[in-house]
């Protein structure tokens, strides 16, 4: 019998979800683990990217499928991470069959949160191959913690502490899709100085708030708000059904769940965002008809932009002086 919906990725049967956070570092990894290798596609956008073994998830790449996503922290030193979860892989006998040798693929997307008030200090080798290995041990099949965990450890926004946020939802042919996302915007995910979300239209009851869009926006709502031009960014994340697509297929996912980033962050895309979405497939149902594709892209579109709220919304500050504010530091009353 399938487990009832939680709005999280887990509720695409196949994978399993694990965070690693450090709270002192103001970092963390979040690993996306596949029960059998995926399908996998992805794509980049942003113009400050930075990823491991994202180029063979081109759709004329050999490689056709993956082990694991990895989402971190720590700009190019979180690279490190996958290591760590290819570590925990290679251990079970998972990996990419060259003659005798099996290599796990692990794709991997960084986002750049060195500069919030944690220590980084942390001498000659980066910590992330060992929070890889964690999160990779930490993954399991249903609910996981949203906000400020696992890759969302240290995202921030324009004007609100960023986090992990996720989202699902079935098709009418009864397929999955879900997002999870940790959104670390140069821009923002709010609608000017109000607690209202620019993803609001796609909300499903009150995942972020219930409150709706605002009675009008103004046009000083609409002006670039931005983190400033000496910080970089990234929002990263994945998509993943249970349909079983073609490479090609998910690439095309890959595309219109940008379209919900852009819905759901003002401005998107910056020189200085690295924003990367990963899709996958884990294969598990069949396409009914042509027309569940064309569904499949638009609800990539509508669990992105709905994770990408969901993970502002559920953050909280980072415990160091001067914490860029969490969305309910400013608007969640005490006791509610």
């Amino acid at each position: 019998m399938p487990h009832a919906r939680l709005n999280l990725l887990t509720d695409v049967a196949g994978l399993s979800v694990g965070h690693a956070t450090d709270l002192t570092l103001g970092s963390g990894v979040t690993v996306i683990l596949f029960d059998e290798p995926a399908v996998a596609s992805g794509i980049v956008l942003g113009g400050a990217p930075g990823g491991r073994d994202t180029a063979l998830l081109d759709p004329s790449m050999t490689v056709q499928q993956v082990d694991a996503f990895v989402l971190s922290g720590g700009s190019a030193f979180g690279l490190d991470a996958a290591g760590g979860v290819q570590s925990g892989l290679r251990a079970i006998g998972r990996g990419f069959a060259v003659g005798p040798v099996k290599v796990p693929i692990v794709p991997q997307a960084i986002l750049m949160d060195l500069l919030n008030g944690g220590n980084k200090d942390w001498g000659l080798h980066s910590p992330y191959q060992d929070m890889g290995y964690a999160a990779f041990l930490a993954c399991a099949i249903g609910r996981f913690d949203l906000g400020t965990v696992g890759a969302g450890t240290g995202a921030t926004t324009a004007n609100l502490k960023g986090g992990i946020g996720s989202a699902s939802a079935v098709s009418s042919s009864g397929h999955t899709i879900g997002a999870l996302v940790s959104v670390n915007a140069m821009g923002s995910v709010t609608i000017g100085d109000g607690p209202h979300f620019w993803a609001a239209a796609f909300e499903e009851g009150d995942e972020f708030g219930g409150l709706g869009l605002p009675a009008k926006v103004s046009a000083a709502d609409r002006a670039m708000t931005i983190k400033g031009l000496r910080l970089t960014a990234t929002t990263i994340g994945a998509v993943v059904t249970d349909a079983r697509l073609a490479k090609a297929d998910l690439h095309r996912l890959s595309i219109t769940a940008h379209d919900g980033l852009a819905r759901a962050v003002l401005p998107a895309h910056l020189p200085l965002d690295g924003d990367t979405l990963f899709t996958a497939s884990t294969g598990k149902r069949d396409l009914v008809s042509p027309a569940d594709l064309l569904e499949l892209c638009h609800l990539a579109t509508l669990v992105t932009a709905r994770a990408i709220a969901r993970g502002v919304h559920a953050a909280t500050a980072l415990p160091y002086p001067d914490a860029q504010p969490a969305w309910r530091d400013r608007w969640v009353l005490p006791g509610t």
